[in-house]
């Protein structure tokens, strides 16, 4: 059975392993090596993921089953001090896609917002990465693109998308924990 929990400092450890699994797979054939190591370095050394933790207001949760982590999720609640929460990450083991492992996480992130009054759910997506198929099945809408500059001549060339709410915490037919 999977169990979601949110992620403490102590799991940073958990974090970076699954990010150094999936994106060379992810990403491998979207980025360069030398930018994949370049980004992973940025965003999931322990000083930044410490950073998002403790100042950004970044929360993670991991999903695991039988004490193996399979997976994480980030996401900030009260984005740009709007009614929306930002899904920043998710990645989950190879081994263990295509198992309703993301999906779960997805909706357990969308529970959290909508017990926040959140009206609804961003995220940006690679242009190039087929993880916007699995967006769109769960209802996010394209809404723009946005290319971001990430310093030593690489940039982030990214979908918007966006999923609108329902308010209606009856939609979660699973038993999830409350994580706010």
């Amino acid at each position: 059975m999977l169990h979601i929990t949110k992620a403490k400092i102590d799991d940073i450890h958990i974090i970076q392993e699954i990010a150094h699994k999936t994106w060379p797979i992810t990403f491998g054939s979207i980025l360069s090596f030398e930018q994949i190591s370049y980004m992973l370095e940025m965003m999931y050394s322990t000083t930044s993921l410490l950073r998002q933790m403790t100042e950004l207001n970044h929360h993670f949760l991991l999903a695991a089953e039988e004490n193996e982590c399979l997976g994480f999720i980030s996401y900030e609640s009260a984005y740009k001090n709007a009614l929306q929460t930002k899904i920043h990450k998710i990645y989950i083991l190879p081994e263990a896609q295509g198992k309703g492992v993301g999906k779960k996480l997805m909706r357990a992130v969308e529970e959290i917002a909508l017990n926040k009054g959140d009206k609804r759910l961003l995220l940006n997506v690679n242009k190039h990465n087929e993880a916007e198929k699995f967006y769109a099945r769960l209802g996010f809408e394209l809404i723009g693109t946005e290319d971001i500059d990430i310093g030593s001549g690489y940039l982030m060339e990214d979908k918007i998308m966006s999923k609108k709410l329902k308010g209606d915490n009856e939609t979660f037919k699973e038993n999830l924990p409350s994580m706010a």
